[in-house]
């Protein structure tokens, strides 16, 4: 695990992306569509900013970084998560874990139908705990899970 791990800043959400979404636009366009996850993130902190929320995105390849990540939630003042685990949804049991001890509510996104694929896709260690589930919209699953969360935190649900 790299030694660079920036600290997540104060915010009201947190978007956390898991291993290969760095490739998005470029990774089985067919699959996962042809937006980056740099585009994906920068219309979710101008859609947060525009209702007066702060939205701290970060990704990585490393299951102990994305632990360290979301152990760090509760210190970063965030209310909700979002979090593509990809690929660790189906096999972290310490990602499940980290976002039982925080405690904080979240959202799993995926961007293909995890149940319309392999076998092993369809288990989520994450599911039960989560809020809500949203998969196969591609990158509109982050707008959702993104509109929900600000209903949630500005009163509207």
């Amino acid at each position: 695990m790299p030694n660079d791990l920036k600290v997540l800043d104060l915010c009201d959400v947190v978007l956390l992306n898991g291993p290969n979404l760095n490739l998005l636009g470029t990774r089985e366009p067919d699959l996962y569509g042809t937006d980056t996850l740099h585009a994906i993130e920068t219309k979710m902190m101008a859609k947060a900013k525009k209702v007066e929320l702060k939205l701290e995105c970060r990704q990585t390849n490393f299951e102990g970084e994305l632990v360290t990540l979301i152990q760090q939630i509760r210190s970063s003042g965030a209310k909700f998560l979002i979090i593509n685990a990809a690929a660790y949804t189906h096999t972290s049991i310490a990602i499940r874990d980290a976002i039982s001890a925080v405690d904080v509510p979240f959202i799993e996104v995926h961007l293909s139908n995890i149940y319309n694929r392999e076998q092993f896709r369809h288990h989520s260690y994450l599911s039960e705990r989560a809020e809500a589930v949203i998969c196969g919209f591609g990158a509109m699953g982050y707008d959702v899970a993104l509109d929900y969360v600000i209903g949630k935190l500005k009163g509207s649900l």
